[in-house]
């Protein structure tokens, strides 16, 4: 019998990503999500529905349906709105687990964050002791609270969660809000672009790799119950990357220094990527350069 996966969130960056891997595995492939699906990241064989899983009455939609593997990928992109951040990432989770509850689940991986550490020092490792708090960023809130919510389940009621705490992705089809497809977009029209001196040093995961993580976490029960950072343990810093992507690309004049760094600025934010590799039986696989050349190659598709 085919594999029934349900994606939340299967319309955006890692979720569309998700999708096709899923597909090619010829597992059957539902997406909710609380916007239409654009024709860059449609996928011919995913079913979509829309559902915001902040209202407890619209998983209504899926309350005949059955499932062997639920990601939640879900929530709302702009930060800046509290409430609405809040209730995609915290009050969703909770409806969602909530009602899976009483379903016969495989596998319930849920998309944390690394921001979930706050001012941790870098290496962060899972074990950390973490105030919900002592957190600045409502989006931090809601993820740890997400968390905290997950992992009690999982305590008395063996919901079989995992917490994948992932650092920053990149690769083909991410929107052009982030530094690496802003970069890219800059170097390819060679273009003036500001940016700050890139003194920070920041860790990222090619997309294919991040894949094969959800995949492993599917497979392994040995990850329930468990919080997994999901990052390179290999921070690069942000002008090397700027500069990588304006060499691979020929062309891009960074305007260094344009941007001023925050004041709360951590210039170091990498993980501790131990039980990645032990657990998990994960590291990444995808160079840098590598990933970048893929994006690069890629980017106007």
């Amino acid at each position: 019998m085919k594999k029934k996966i349900l994606i939340i969130g299967g319309t955006g960056f890692i979720g569309y990503h998700l999708a096709q891997k899923s597909l090619q595995k010829k597992w059957d492939v539902t997406s909710i999500s609380s916007h239409k699906v654009r024709k860059k990241r449609f996928l011919k064989n995913v079913k979509y529905i829309y559902c915001d899983i902040s209202k407890k009455n619209s998983l209504k939609k899926i309350q005949n349906k059955d499932y062997d593997h639920v990601v939640n990928l879900g929530g709302y992109v702009n930060h800046q709105d509290k409430v609405k951040t809040m209730a995609s990432h915290f009050t969703g989770c909770k409806n969602l687990s909530n009602f899976f509850l009483k379903k016969k689940l495989l596998s319930f991986t849920q998309m944390g964050s690394s921001v979930e550490y706050g001012k941790t020092k870098s290496p962060q490792k899972e074990n950390v002791k973490l105030s919900i708090k002592n957190l600045k960023s409502t989006y931090g809130k809601a993820k740890l609270s997400a968390t905290k919510h997950l992992i009690e389940l999982y305590k008395k009621k063996n919901f079989p969660v995992t917490i994948l705490r992932l650092y920053l992705t990149y690769g083909p089809k991410q929107d052009l809000n982030r530094l690496i497809p802003i970069t890219i977009n800059s170097c390819l029209e060679n273009k003036n672009f500001p940016c700050s001196y890139g003194t920070q040093y920041r860790d990222f995961v090619y997309i294919d790799d991040v894949i094969r993580a959800i995949f492993n976490t599917i497979n392994n029960k040995k990850t329930r119950g468990q919080i997994i950072n999901i990052g390179s343990g290999n921070p690069i810093q942000v002008k090397n990357i700027i500069n990588i992507i304006k060499n691979i690309s020929k062309g891009g004049k960074p305007q260094f220094g344009m941007i001023k760094l925050r004041k709360d600025e951590i210039l170091k934010l990498y993980p501790d990527t131990n039980k990645a590799k032990n657990i998990l039986k994960w590291k990444p696989i995808t160079t840098f350069k590598s990933g970048i050349k893929k994006t690069i190659n890629l980017f106007n598709e």
